[in-house]
């Protein structure tokens, strides 16, 4: 498993992580057994960063998690979860953070996690779910600091949604350690400019941001949210087709213009869609990790085969560009 140092943490993460959120499901509704195996399987093919969030089936797959890690013990795992705060709460910014770590820390058995993530929107004046800039510099990182000198974690995270604009600005405070940012095969725009009236958030070159910064990324929404598989069709256990973010405006929509890739397979440059999204996440070196969600045990191990082959070549991200600039002019 190749590793990437993660900006200026100094960590080593493996370019797979381990996504234990709820849309694909396996960490929040899986069979207790298979989640024990296939995490022991993901630590013996490498895989050193788990990924959770308390929104994750309320709990159950920080619960899940850390009942495995308790049993298995593995040395050296890094794990990052995650805070989100009602707008209710938003008037008690460290309060509400703190109270969230206590929780996650008791339901993953440990004393600390290596990353939290602020999991809330950011944009320019916040309301409603989102925080504002100056919230989120002036209340949610002194919150964060506090708890770093506490010993209960390591680094600052952010989840890189929101306003353009918002995201940069709080990337470049260098405040956080971490950002976890959507990168994939339908909105490749944290690396590179989109074409005009593309259907889809720019993030305007995000990737540089963090770069300057020395702000590890997490990618995010690599398979963007299952729809590039190319089909609708969801597994038991995965949660409904998620609300998009930073692509189209429906699931259906990401699941049409992913079809409208399979040139790519037929080309001979991946067996699956699925298998190139997830080597299409790797081809950037800013990438520090890339999140895949799964269902089932066998999809782990599709995620880690295609990850073996290593990131698409270039003539395959020039093909995908080709192919892209058809849905410019769509409705988002």
């Amino acid at each position: 498993m190749q590793l990437r140092v993660f900006g200026r943490t100094g960590m080593q993460l493996s370019v797979l992580g381990f996504g234990c959120g709820a849309v694909g499901g396996f960490m929040v509704r899986g069979d207790p057994a298979d989640q024990e195996r296939t995490i022991a399987r993901a630590i013996a093919a490498g895989v050193n960063y788990f990924d959770t969030a308390v929104q994750y089936g309320n709990g159950e797959s920080e619960k899940n998690l850390g009942r495995v890690l308790q049993k298995l013990k593995p040395a050296n795992v890094v794990i990052g979860t995650k805070v989100r705060l009602p707008p209710a709460e938003i008037g008690r910014i460290a309060d509400t953070v703190a109270t969230s770590l206590e929780g996650s820390l008791a339901r993953l058995r440990l004393d600390q996690v290596d990353i939290l993530h602020l999991h809330n929107p950011i944009t320019g004046r916040g309301g409603g779910s989102a925080l504002s800039v100056r919230q989120v510099l002036e209340e949610v990182v002194p919150a964060f600091e506090r708890l770093r000198a506490q010993g209960k974690i390591r680094f600052l995270g952010v989840t890189a949604i929101g306003d353009t604009a918002a995201l940069n600005q709080v990337i470049d405070a260098r405040a956080f350690d971490s950002a976890q940012v959507v990168y994939n095969m339908l909105n490749p725009s944290a690396s590179e400019q989109l074409p005009l009236n593309y259907p889809a958030q720019d993030y305007e070159r995000l990737f540089d941001h963090t770069r300057a910064a020395g702000v590890g990324v997490v990618g995010i929404r690599v398979l963007a949210g299952g729809a590039l598989s190319g089909s609708a069709e969801r597994h038991p256990i995965a949660g409904p087709p998620p609300e998009p973010i930073g692509s189209a405006m429906n699931y259906d929509a990401d699941v049409d213009r992913a079809r409208r890739l399979i040139p790519l397979i037929e080309d001979g440059f991946a067996t699956s869609l699925t298998e190139a999204a997830t080597r299409f996440a790797l081809s950037h070196p800013a990438m520090g990790t890339i999140l895949v969600g799964m269902a089932t045990p066998q999809q782990f191990e599709d995620a880690l085969a295609a990850v073996q082959k290593g990131p698409l070549p270039q003539a395959a991200l020039d093909r995908l560009s080709a192919l892209r600039q058809v849905f410019s002019g769509e409705p988002r």
